[in-house]
């Protein structure tokens, strides 16, 4: 279902197209929420899992980027992956106020035993698009993630 909005064509295609797009999201994201709970995982949590094991250590600015989670939020995400020795936060000499993350063994067992079971379930929800139409919609999304500033000092 689309809006019932009575504007103009414009704003009525860009109402119906967000709420498809958040629809779409939110129907997709519920999965992985389902999923991860069983591995006793918020996504926020996975999320710094899954970059550090790519990535390597981040500083929390930078993760917190990555993961599109304020700092504040992040805080709170990395004491709960902290307590379960999932990561360490280690703090630099030379400026106490950087500090940088990193996987601990259990945390790297963890995530690495979770990826392809994670990847699978990814693949599957995405297969209703063929190549084709992933790479449009690839496209399609950072082009709007781009107009929006995403990432960016912008609103």
């Amino acid at each position: 279902m689309g809006t019932h909005h009575k504007g103009s064509k414009h704003e009525r295609l860009c109402l119906d197209a967000f709420i498809k797009l958040m629809r779409a999201a939110g129907a997709i994201e519920s999965l992985n929420v389902q999923s991860l709970t069983t591995k006793k995982l918020t996504i926020s949590q996975f999320g710094v899992l899954e970059a550090l094991f790519h990535l390597g250590p981040l500083c929390q600015r930078d993760l917190s980027e990555k993961i599109l989670r304020s700092t504040s939020n992040l805080t709170s995400v990395l004491d709960k992956l902290e307590e379960r020795d999932l990561v360490r936060r280690e703090r630099s000499t030379e400026d106490r106020r950087y500090v940088t993350i990193h996987l601990t063994v259990r945390g790297r067992k963890l995530i690495a035993a979770i990826l392809p079971e994670h990847l699978d379930l990814i693949v599957r929800r995405m297969s209703a698009l063929g190549d084709r139409d992933l790479a449009t919609l690839n496209d399609l999304l950072k082009r709007l993630g781009t107009a929006s500033g995403v990432g960016k000092d912008r609103p």
